[in-house]
């Protein structure tokens, strides 16, 4: 028998998120005369069977399900279960990224024009060509984002009762650490109530945004809002105070 501390050594689980899937009913533990959650040799096959269903992107619910049928079930009938989910997410994901490049697109068309307007020391009016110009279609992200502020705020706060715990193993939490570390890098940092916003390049719309929906799959707890503003891009990250150090970790102190 393994304490939570040993499991979350041999496994790369922080202990955190393991508390959580046990919480959660994912990972059911003994426990010992003076209270310590237990875990045997079972515990590690089920840690690599839920890893390896979060890292293709599944809920925790979904994984829930799946486990059921992968601990009653022959392999077969874990196969049949996973297609259909499989089949779903890929759906998602293609349709993101057909979003995403839309935005892209529309993100480059604009800039190309600005650079053809001349440089005027007059106010923006009806002469100015870039209000004349015509404005691309608005892409499913961008109404997406536009939705999220018509919802009304206490549907947005969700991320406020979320558990602080987070599903990517060890590895890959530095993964993911390096990826926000080179997106966010060089940004002007300002704080906000419960967080900060970070100030970027435009350009770096898609990978900011495509990192902020990754996170949100592992890490409910933290709450990410972009603006587009001209040739900048505003992000918004809070987080609850219990996962302060975590948030400064990833994007850094505020100024």
């Amino acid at each position: 028998m393994m304490r939570i501390s040993q499991l979350a050594e041999r496994t790369g689980f922080p202990a955190t998120t393991l508390r959580f899937y046990d919480d959660a009913g994912l990972l059911p533990a003994g426990r010992s005369p003076a209270g310590y959650r237990l875990y045997g040799e079972d515990a590690v096959a089920r840690l690599t069977f839920i890893g390896a269903a979060k890292h293709l992107g599944l809920p925790l619910q979904e994984i829930a399900e799946l486990l059921a049928v992968w601990e009653s079930g022959a392999c077969k009938e874990v196969k049949a279960d996973l297609e259909p989910r499989i089949t779903a997410r890929l759906d998602d994901a293609q349709q993101r990224i057909a979003e995403l490049s839309s935005l892209t697109a529309s993100l480059h068309a604009v800039l190309e024009h600005l650079e053809t307007l001349p440089d005027r020391d007059q106010p923006c009016d009806r002469h100015c060509g870039f209000l004349n110009s015509p404005r691309p279609a608005a892409t499913a992200v961008e109404e997406a984002l536009e939705a999220s502020r018509q919802v009304p705020e206490q549907e947005t706060e969700r991320w406020r009762g979320a558990p602080v715990a987070c599903s990517l193993t060890g590895g890959q939490m530095a993964e993911r650490a390096a990826s926000w570390r080179t997106a966010v890098e060089g940004a002007e940092r300002t704080p906000v109530p419960g967080g900060l916003r970070l100030t970027l390049p435009a350009d770096r719309t898609v990978t900011v945004a495509g990192l902020a929906a990754a996170e949100q799959r592992c890490c409910p707890f933290f709450d990410f809002r972009l603006r587009l503003d001209g040739r900048v891009l505003h992000l918004e990250v809070r987080a609850p105070a219990d996962a302060a150090d975590l948030l400064a970790e990833l994007f850094g102190p505020a100024a």
